[in-house]
């Protein structure tokens, strides 16, 4: 990124656009997708989203950082908790969603099915 990195729009955006799996650039750079962000009037950087099957694995790598180890070595009670954070996210919309997910925390799509019935019917949906 050319902009400054100490600029205080950087330093608010920038832990949400890690979080995102997102990428800073300077305004100059942005494309049309990118989304510029102005300071005072002035553009002071543009921030490139990830495509969504770059964001569910960068959610799912978090998810693996937050918890220490890899997904597929949580127990059942903790696999479940992530079906539900990741349903809430959206995980499940894109396609292979389920596919993505069942690879990451070791069980078969069926399992992630079963998680995500088990937590409807318990929502009374």
């Amino acid at each position: 990124m050319t902009e400054p990195a100490d600029h205080p729009l950087v330093a608010a955006v920038k832990p949400l656009v890690d979080a995102m799996g997102a990428e800073l650039l300077g305004p100059e750079q942005a494309q049309p997708d990118d989304v510029v962000l102005a300071w005072e009037g002035e553009d002071v950087i543009a921030v490139r989203l990830p495509q969504l099957s770059e964001s569910l694995d960068h959610i799912l790598a978090a998810m693996e950082r937050r918890h220490g180890v890899p997904l597929a070595e949580l127990d059942r009670r903790t696999k479940q908790s992530v079906v539900r954070t990741l349903e809430a996210r959206g995980a499940f919309s894109m396609r292979h969603g389920v596919e993505t997910v069942a690879g990451a925390l070791g069980v078969s799509r069926f399992t992630v099915y079963n998680y995500l019935n088990r937590e409807n019917a318990a929502k009374g949906e």
